[in-house]
């Protein structure tokens, strides 16, 4: 495992670091702003600042140049993620179509597909979510009944998707869709590429807990996407998933640390202004999770020194999956101890603003279901780490 970066990579860190100083308003900085903004406008002020990271270089940082990306190398998207984290910039409002859409149109779109749709993602003027999950296909993606029936040069789509992350700003939408008339499971499915502000497309919000509005639900009527607009081909859906799916980001842990790290500080400085940093249940407890997030540190610089020397991760990004979601979760558990019923009450406690962790505390409530829950990603490393039976 190698700790270290590169003197390019230290060079570009310092340029990046200096662009936050000045690009990252104060106000933005402060821990509890996102969560006073209104979704629709903090949406619009977070797509300006990427459409502003792009204009300065700073978007696509281990994209090859051809696609507007920077042509960096793993070690500076870790630095990138690292950076934005400590500088508190806003993730992206692209996740979807730059972590997984992106990188498998480079891998297998046509010539078209990656002419049109890579670079307006990339500055985030086409925002993309992704329609696999249906009421009655959620974990299972090949019991899907969402279908396409070829009409001329369209397919004509029927159906409906649920828990689509970004559906109610999402201007089209990958989504997975039965092609073949009475085919079975993995056959007869194809990945296809459709306008969202098209008649036939409806968009519900789904509303959490916290108030958000993240997720909806799409139903199609008759919607209509043209046959080129097929990503891997017509019937080839399953593998084409497969394949999507598969771009995990090696040095995604990096990031994640540092802002779980940044949150604990936040619960530390909670437990002193209420009294309870003396408490050694409570500092017994801190500590715990202070082991285990210097743990995800390790294992990402692990998985960052396999990513560069261009070893297959394989089972490993599930390590990656299962370390940080249940690391992330116990911390939002101890931070539930710490305020017991408050905890979920939005007021001050002992003047402090905890609106923004409150939020996260109930964000935290997904990590270990989405993305593949804790039991599947355990089940992986059982059998293709362990080498245990099925």
């Amino acid at each position: 495992m190698d700790l270290t970066f590169s003197a390019a990579e230290e060079a570009f860190r310092a340029d990046l670091r200096s662009w936050l100083a000045g690009s990252v308003p104060a106000a933005w900085r402060e821990p509890g702003f996102w969560a006073g903004v209104p979704d629709g406008e903090g949406f619009e002020l977070r797509r300006e600042w990427e459409r502003r990271k792009f204009d300065a270089g700073f978007a696509g940082i281990d994209w090859p140049t051809e696609y507007g990306g920077r042509g960096g190398t793993p070690g500076m998207k870790a630095i990138y993620d690292e950076e934005l984290a400590l500088a508190r910039a806003p993730g992206t409002v692209n996740p979807l179509g730059l972590a997984f859409l992106a990188p498998t149109i480079m891998a297998i779109g046509t010539d078209e597909q990656k002419r049109e749709i890579i670079r307006p993602l990339l500055r985030c003027d086409v925002i993309w979510c992704q329609g696999f999950s249906e009421p009655d296909a959620g974990s299972d993606l090949a019991a899907l009944r969402t279908s396409g029936v070829a009409d001329g040069d369209d397919i004509v789509v029927n159906g409906q998707k649920v828990w689509t992350t970004n559906a109610g700003h999402g201007d089209r939408i990958f989504t997975m869709v039965r092609t073949e008339p009475g085919s079975q499971r993995h056959r007869g499915l194809s990945m296809l590429l459709l306008d969202m502000h098209q008649d036939g497309v409806e968009v519900r919000p789904l509303r959490q807990m916290s108030g958000a509005t993240e997720f909806g639900e799409v139903f199609f009527t008759d919607a209509r996407v043209p046959a080129r607009e097929c990503l891997g081909g017509l019937g080839n859906g399953w593998s084409t998933a497969m394949l999507l799916l598969s771009f995990e980001r090696g040095a995604s842990g990096i990031s994640q640390y540092t802002a779980f790290r940044k949150s604990y500080d936040e619960i530390v400085r909670a437990a002193r202004a209420l009294g309870r940093d003396t408490d050694p249940v409570l500092r017994q407890e801190l500590g715990r999770r202070m082991v285990e997030l210097e743990c995800l540190r390790y294992h990402a610089m692990h998985v960052l020194t396999q990513v560069e020397r261009g070893a297959d991760l394989g089972a490993e990004s599930s390590m990656t999956k299962l370390q940080w979601s249940e690391t992330y979760q116990d911390l939002f558990e101890t931070f539930d101890d710490l305020l017991g019923a408050d905890a979920a009450v939005s007021t001050p406690v002992a003047g402090l603003d905890i609106s923004a962790l409150q939020s996260e505390g109930f964000w935290t409530r997904s990590v270990t279901i989405w993305g593949g829950s804790s039991q599947v990603q355990r089940n992986i490393v059982a059998e293709r780490v362990l080498g245990l039976p099925r």
